[in-house]
């Protein structure tokens, strides 16, 4: 892991580091104001989330871990930037693509920040760590990749239930929970000076919207607490960052998916009819171009979770396992085992 962390501290190497276009492309990192950076990572090759980081006039607080490979290829390019300590890494919630790099942002001096439902979401799937007894996810992970069975699993250690609040007079971050969301212990990280909202898995910009762990309704009712907020700019946990489209495209996606699977649920519609009508309702979303980039591999249960969310039963027969994407390919998501870590 050292040699990752090798980095010359050079002005020169951070200009190289920055993205000339206004948006961020993959592996590149985009300055979206002074001293905050965003980094799109590459979910398509490693299952890399976003990231990003904010010097403060003493330290760096990261946006989320990455799995280990993907805290791996950000904190050199972090290193490049500034000479400031990392000290704070926030898991906006506990799946591995977000919070398994903790441990390699540990060793690089950060201590690891999440909403008290991070802690609480590990217990209940991690169950190998915590004494359950038997292999949890973590241990499912690292039997496909490398980067995570060369590592150890460890938990956010400074919880915060509402607000976490780190202002240096210069810059103020306001570590917020809203609402349950794509988990039950979903965190946000708001720049309210700079009206920048960093947004975790709670909302993403392309076909990553994994359900499993979360409730679509109070999402969207969450979704309504970011959008009062306004802001200028979002920095989702997968896909390009953008402007607060990102946040009304995102609701609107489940908002448009509820009204598809409602119209089944009034007409009386059995669980086997709504899963047979799954393809029906893709079309039907993909008709509006401003939500059809969100239709991806999870659309089958997506509808389900729709569905059983309305009072109805379980579908038949599963379509796809409910996993957290790894891999994008060719615009789908396709669950693989990432077996090397990033060349640099």
């Amino acid at each position: 892991m050292k040699a990752f962390l090798r980095s010359a501290h050079s002005l020169a190497l951070a200009t190289l580091l920055l993205a000339p276009l206004a948006r961020a492309e993959v592996n590149v990192v985009e300055k979206v104001a002074p001293n905050v950076y965003f980094h799109e990572g590459d979910i398509g090759r490693h299952g890399h989330c976003n990231n990003g980081w904010i010097v403060f006039n003493d330290y760096v607080l990261i946006i989320d871990a990455n799995f280990p490979s993907g805290a791996q290829v950000v904190l050199p390019k972090i290193k490049a930037l500034t000479d400031k300590p990392i000290r704070f890494a926030f898991d906006t919630h506990h799946h591995g693509d977000h919070a398994y790099g903790n441990q390699v942002m540990h060793e690089a001096g950060a201590t690891i920040v999440g909403h008290s439902g991070v802690l609480a979401e590990m217990k209940k799937y991690e169950t190998n760590l915590f004494g359950g007894g038997k292999p949890g996810r973590w241990e499912d992970a690292a039997k496909g990749r490398k980067d995570v069975a060369a590592s150890k699993l460890r938990p956010p250690s400074l919880l915060f239930e509402k607000q976490l609040t780190f202002d240096d007079g210069t810059h103020r971050v306001e570590l917020l929970h809203l609402g349950v969301a794509h988990t039950y212990g979903d965190g946000w990280a708001w720049l309210p000076k700079e009206r920048i909202v960093f947004t975790g898995d709670a909302c993403v910009n392309g076909p990553y919207n994994y359900i499993g762990d979360g409730n679509i309704h109070e999402w969207i009712k969450t979704l309504d607490k970011v959008i009062a907020l306004k802001p200028l700019k979002v920095c989702p946990a997968h896909g390009p960052s953008g402007g607060p489209e990102v946040l009304a495209n995102q609701q609107l996606y489940f908002k448009s998916l509820l009204a598809e699977v409602k119209k089944l649920k009034d007409a009386g519609k059995t669980a086997a009819e709504v899963q047979a009508a799954s393809d029906t309702i893709k079309e039907a979303l993909r008709k509006n171009e401003k939500i059809a980039h969100y239709i991806g591999q999870f659309i089958n249960a997506q509808v389900e979770k729709a569905w059983t969310e309305m009072g109805g039963a379980a579908f038949p027969a599963k379509k796809q396992a409910q996993v957290e994407p790894v891999r994008l390919k060719a615009a789908q998501l396709l669950v693989v085992s990432d077996n090397s870590l990033p060349s640099r």
